[in-house]
């Protein structure tokens, strides 16, 4: 169903961290952007379709005051909103935002640094754009930060602050089908597994909760009213997002998963897992009986990799790319 393409070449090796690579289609120029983070630098590449051009770019670790910052970064990720695209980075120190090629940080948010050093690190994981203007960021208390984007310009404001979950934020995924319809457009995720639904809006709303298993949910997707949830335990969950009915569980891998992703518009669905395997699955919704089923289409192994990261590269899941732990490349594979 997929073979293997060239690989993209990258500056660094990906650290081990969920979710460890992101992609941005820029069809009106033919480019696909990729980040991919080592330690406390993102590195960024700009590829063309046609595969002769890419060209190369490295965004360290800010912090107030001082000239290179150490502070290891968590998660890059790009936000899609309606009247612009932003380039979001997290570290132990705060949340970067940034023009979608790198070129321009518009934005610096500080996390608060206890005054004496507690057990537990401070840091920033866990980010989604949603709906028309906002972009949220999960933080290791458990705290979500909601900032209000202004079509163009640095006047980003952090307009809320919401507490519902007790453990670290792991991931955190918008509604990705594009449909108006569904009443759930965010769902967020934590380190024993509780995931949180929401309704965007000025006021964020908690629609519902869905408890864990004391097992960490490292990825999740939300899509067409389904939340797509990924365990340390090697499972995949399918729940109604505003019900919290559990569709479907699957034993999808042997080890911990790292990365889901979906292909909106084809119900495709990608997992990534230590266990050097990655999956590619078929979502099927069946409107009358409410109901969601998965199958099994596709999996290749990335001998010897430990994969962090794994995304579709077009919404209708024609290619994927694949990012693992000390690998300085980008695997990529294409539909046959």
């Amino acid at each position: 169903m997929y073979h293997k393409e060239k690989s993209i070449q990258i500056k660094n090796s990906a650290s081990a961290l969920y979710n460890n690579l992101c992609v941005l289609r820029i069809a009106p120029r033919r480019l696909t952007y990729f980040t991919v983070v080592h330690a406390n630098v993102v590195n960024m590449v700009s590829a063309s379709w046609d595969g002769l051009n890419y060209s190369h770019r490295q965004l360290q670790s800010k912090e107030p005051n001082v000239a290179t910052s150490t502070s290891l970064i968590m998660q890059a990720a790009f936000c899609v909103l309606t009247s612009r695209d932003l380039l979001v980075v997290t570290s132990q120190k705060g949340i970067q935002m940034y023009e979608s090629d790198g070129s321009i940080m518009v934005y610096w948010h500080a996390l608060e640094t206890p005054e004496t050093p507690t057990e537990q690190a401070v840091f920033a994981r866990g980010i989604s754009g949603v709906w028309e203007n906002y972009i949220c960021v999960g933080v290791s208390s458990g705290a979500m930060l909601v900032f209000d984007i202004p079509s163009k310009g640095s006047n980003i404001t952090l307009s809320e602050v919401l507490h519902e979950h007790s453990e670290s934020i792991t991931d955190m995924a918008s509604e990705c089908s594009g449909s108006q319809e569904c009443i759930a457009n965010l769902v967020t995720a934590d380190d024993v597994g509780n995931l949180c639904v929401w309704k965007s809006g000025e006021e964020f709303q908690l629609l519902n909760k869905i408890p864990g298993f004391d097992m960490s949910c490292s990825s999740v997707k939300l899509w067409k009213g389904t939340v797509v949830a990924g365990y340390g335990t090697g499972q995949i969950r399918l729940y109604e997002a505003v019900t919290g009915i559990l569709h479907a569980e699957v034993n999808a891998h042997a080890r911990w998963i790292y990365s889901l992703d979906i292909a909106p518009f084809s119900g495709l669905l990608l997992s990534a897992a230590e266990d050097s395997l990655v999956r590619v699955w078929h979502l099927t919704m069946t409107p009358e009986t409410n109901s969601v089923e998965i199958a099994h289409l596709h999996n290749e192994c990335v001998t010897d990799t430990q994969i962090c990261g794994a995304k579709f590269c077009d919404g209708d899941g024609y290619a994927f790319a694949v990012t693992g732990y000390d690998l300085s490349e980008i695997i990529r594979y294409v539909q046959s």
